[in-house]
């Protein structure tokens, strides 16, 4: 009698194959294989499976010895010489993506299907088919900024030095601004979320005024410092650097990692710090923010409490900052930094790399 070979899996391959049986983009296909490698890992035989899942026992055998042969890649694609030949010869297909990626349709900013189906005399799902198959995605697209400082590597050592081995006997503080919060009211009240619909709210607003948060995030425990202000010049910054200094121990340096706007090197704020040795500034490159952990902080907070809030005055805006606020602090989970300095200095260099120099120095 032959023996079906047995299968044992890595925790990263149960992983892979329980995620594609899981997902709505997988095709039918696979989750047909995924299921077949996942019952014969657990000791069942072909017969078994095959009259679980009601597939015959030759596909089963199949798709088993084909993982146990090649793993992953044994299931996931079709042998070659198999299956339904393409509608198109590859030349067509090629032509296509050159298409896609290197022009755009007249005076329109990206191809649709409709436009490309159009211009290439296909039809709009054969257009979809390729550009899933090449992962190209043409009616989205994503912002970046290259930073231009010349002292990018130096600014960026220190601070992910600072994330990575923080100084004995020192607070490292995250600061920034959070400007211009606005009190946005609804014009209507909406309907709460209930079984098969969404909660609704108006598209159109009333501003009733904004604020300014400003916010320090200790990078050991995840605390946050904040003081809302009606105005963000040197003046009020001053206020919130002799906050920090009340609220922090009095024995214990501060090292703050900033953005480069001009309040925060004010004369008046530097006059300042020069009588509190305590304070040690640590400036982010230019164009880089992201580098600050306070902003990630700032998203968490517009997601949760601002973009679906309605405040009905400048004191309610403010005051739910501040619940929110003491809610966090009362379980404060600190964001951990993983990137390294130097697998940064690598993309950006790339990045620098592709983008003209004319842009870079602006």
């Amino acid at each position: 009698m032959r023996i079906a070979l047995p299968i044992e899996l890595s925790d990263g391959d149960r992983g892979w194959l329980q995620a594609m049986v899981r997902s709505a983009l997988t095709p039918r296909r696979l989750v047909e294989r995924c299921l077949i490698v996942l019952l014969a890992a657990v000791g069942k035989r072909n017969e078994q499976i095959a009259a679980e899942l009601g597939y015959s026992e030759n596909k089963v055998g199949r798709w088993r010895l084909r993982f146990a042969k090649s793993g992953r890649a044994g299931i996931e694609h079709d042998a070659p010489g198999r299956g339904r030949k393409p509608s198109y010869p590859n030349e067509v297909r090629q032509m296509l993506v050159r298409k896609t990626t290197r022009g755009t349709p007249p005076g329109q900013t990206h191809w649709s299907r409709t436009t490309m189906a159009k211009a290439m005399q296909l039809s709009p799902s054969t257009v979809g088919r390729v550009w899933r198959e090449h992962g190209l995605k043409p009616h989205l697209t994503r912002t970046f900024k290259v930073s231009n400082d010349p002292r990018f590597a130096e600014k960026l050592e220190d601070i992910v030095g600072l994330y990575l081995a923080m100084p004995e006997h020192a607070i490292v503080l995250c600061c920034d601004e959070k400007s211009q919060v606005q009190a946005l009211d609804r014009t209507q009240p909406g309907l709460p979320l209930k079984k098969g619909r969404a909660g609704t709210m108006t598209h159109d607003y009333v501003r009733h005024g904004t604020t300014t948060l400003f916010a320090a995030l200790n990078v050991a425990d995840g605390q946050v410092i904040a003081q809302c202000q009606a105005r963000h010049r040197h003046q009020e910054w001053l206020k919130f650097l002799q906050q920090l200094d009340r609220e922090t121990p009095a024995d214990r340096d501060l090292h703050l990692i900033l953005d480069n706007y001009a309040t925060h090197k004010h004369p008046k704020v530097q006059a300042w710090l020069a009588k509190r040795p305590r304070f040690h500034l640590h400036f982010t490159p230019t164009s880089a923010s992201w580098l600050n952990m306070v902003e990630r902080f700032f998203r968490d907070l517009t997601e949760k409490r601002l973009r679906r809030g309605v405040f009905h005055s400048v004191a309610h805006l403010v005051a739910a900052l501040e619940e929110y606020l003491a809610h966090y602090n009362n379980d404060p989970i600190p964001f951990v930094w993983t990137a390294k300095a130097n697998d940064i200095l690598m993309k950006v260099k790339r990045a620098r790399r592709k983008v003209p120099k004319q842009h870079i120095q602006r």
